[in-house]
């Protein structure tokens, strides 16, 4: 099983979110999600100021396999996107819990979120 830190919430996409406030968070991609999809190659990032939906595309990446979605678990403002990954997109698969992907502020809605604990379950239906 992937790593899954304790006190990050998750999403049945595979991201993750980290709240830093009562309306702020950081989202990026689990261990889960970058596993699955390979040698990350480029990232998409949205572009600050722009609003983003819960359950919705954000912005994608782009892996040796696939192109994928990231959705947003929130609905809010981007108010940073993490520029590094521009020029090191690999941080994702090293490490996928450090390297966030954009910040969202002024957050009014939420996806239903899954503690470690449901989405380690959830994960476990995956592979099967």
């Amino acid at each position: 099983m992937a790593h899954v830190p304790a006190e990050l919430l998750y999403t049945k996409s595979h991201e993750w979110v980290q709240f830093t406030g009562e309306t702020t968070a950081r989202v990026g991609i689990t261990d889960f999600a970058q596993n699955s999809l390979g040698d990350i190659v480029f990232v998409n990032l949205p572009a600050e100021g722009d609003g983003v939906t819960a359950g919705e595309a954000a912005c994608d990446v782009e892996s040796v396999k696939a192109v994928a979605d990231i959705v947003s678990p929130v609905t809010g403002t981007v108010t940073a996107a993490n520029n590094d990954l521009e020029s090191a997109p690999e941080k994702l698969n090293e490490s996928p819990y450090e390297a966030w992907i954009f910040e969202v502020s002024d957050i009014s809605d939420r996806e239903e979120l899954l503690d470690a604990a449901a989405y380690e379950a959830f994960c476990a239906t995956e592979e099967a």
